[in-house]
This record gives C-alpha cells, structure tokens and sequence, in this order.
C-alpha cells in the first residue's frame, strides 16, 4: 500500500481528496489537513509516501510547504490555477491535477505515483468464485461479495468498481473483460464497453438505458441485441 496524506484548505476539495484515496485500492489514506503547518508537525512525527497538496493556501503555500521539507515524499498537487504546472514540476511533482479534479484524472496521477514505487508498491487484486460468491483478494483482505447483491459493475481504465446493493462499491484491480469471465452468463451480462448488469435486478429500462435509483446506464449498439433476446424472453410486451 502507499500510505498518503491531503493537504487542502478548502473543507470540501479536502473531504474529496480524501474520499477517493480511501476508495483506491492501492493507497492507504493516513491524515487529511487543512494548512500545510499542521502536516509539518505531523511529517516529524510519521512517514508517509505520496502527499496530494493544494498549491494556493494562505500562511505557508503548497509549492514553499514541499520545498521546506528535506526529505519531501512524492508529491501530487492540486490547485485551481493551472500557470503553476511548471513549477510543480520543477520539485518533481509526480503529477498536476487542475481543480474541479475528477475521479478518472485522480487515479490516473495515482498509477503516475504506483508505477515510481515499483511492481512491490501494491499487489494485484485477485478474484475468484463460485456459483453464489466473488471473493475478492486485495492486499490483506479477502472480501465475500454475494452475487444476488450486486447491482452492476462499471469499468475505470484497469479497474472494476462493484457496485453493491446497500454497500459502498469495491474496487478491484483487473479488467472488464477477466471479470465478465468470473460471472454467470445466465445472471450478468454486459451492456456496454464500462458497463455489466445484474440480470435479476433490472427493473426500469428507458430510452435504450438501464436505470438503478439514479444511475443511467447505457446500452451500446454492441450488446443490443443480446439485451434485446434476454427482454423478449422475460418481459411481456
């Protein structure tokens, strides 16, 4: 795992950089602060690996907080101005996130910072099955999911999100196409290049998409015919 920290003024850019450290898999969240002098107290104290630091903040700013440090770990900054690009890669950031920061970006500036600890930096997740289980290994942890509760699964670049009923979703490391082969063709199917439903719990399908609560999902021209056969076998028109 890399253990990381956040650094954000901003109460609410915070709680999301957070939120999506704690939601990828290969990072492990350790503190979040709202001004870069509380992490200098802390960085005494602990070590850490990657830090995401906001640029623009008052008292001790991102860019003089990662110089002031002898020994800085890896940097990714975030800020809403994108004329400090070049600084920021100046003290070798690992990468330069330009705000409002969306999940795809973030994890694409998170493989960045993987990719320079090397292949040992986080392990692969792994998943098997049986006719009523995913079990999902990723680190340390093996996770039971039960096929019945699973809703969809959505594909990120290298990852699948799980998406379970009254859960949060799971993160797992590998592609759309190993895990469409871990699933019951009879129970999920794929609907779309990012997308694999739950058969059993479709429930409304309107204007070529599947809807779960607010979540519109796709049908591609790809797999309409599929979908198409599975409808006029178990819907009355």
């Amino acid at each position: 795992m890399i253990r990381c920290i956040a650094i954000d003024d901003e109460p609410l850019a915070l709680k999301q950089m957070t939120g999506y450290i704690e939601k990828t898999p290969f990072l492990e969240l350790q503190e979040g602060f709202e001004n870069a002098l509380e992490a200098i107290t802390w960085l005494q104290d602990h070590e850490t690996d990657l830090m995401f630091v906001d640029i623009n903040m008052p008292a001790l700013s991102g860019m003089d907080f990662v110089k002031s440090l002898n020994h800085a770990p890896k940097v990714i900054f975030t800020t809403a101005y994108s004329e400090y690009a070049l600084e920021g890669f100046r003290v070798d950031a690992v990468d330069y996130l330009l705000k409002p920061i969306g999940y795809p970006d973030f994890l694409k500036a998170a493989e960045k910072a993987q990719e320079r600890f090397g292949p040992k930096s986080g392990e692969k997740s792994q998943v098997e099955s049986d006719d009523n289980h995913l079990f999902i290994k990723s680190e340390y942890k093996i996770l039971r999911i039960n096929l019945s509760d699973i809703l969809y699964i959505e594909g990120m670049r290298e990852y699948v999100r799980i998406h379970i009923e009254n859960q949060k979703p799971v993160m797992a490391l590998m592609s759309m196409k190993k895990m469409e082969g871990f699933l019951p063709k009879a129970r999920f199917m794929r609907v779309h290049r990012s997308y694999i439903v739950n058969l059993v719990k479709v429930n409304t399908i309107e204007r070529n998409r599947i809807i779960f609560d607010k979540v519109y999902i796709p049908i591609s021209e790809q797999y309409k015919e599929a979908f198409q056969v599975f409808l006029d076998k178990n819907f009355l028109v």
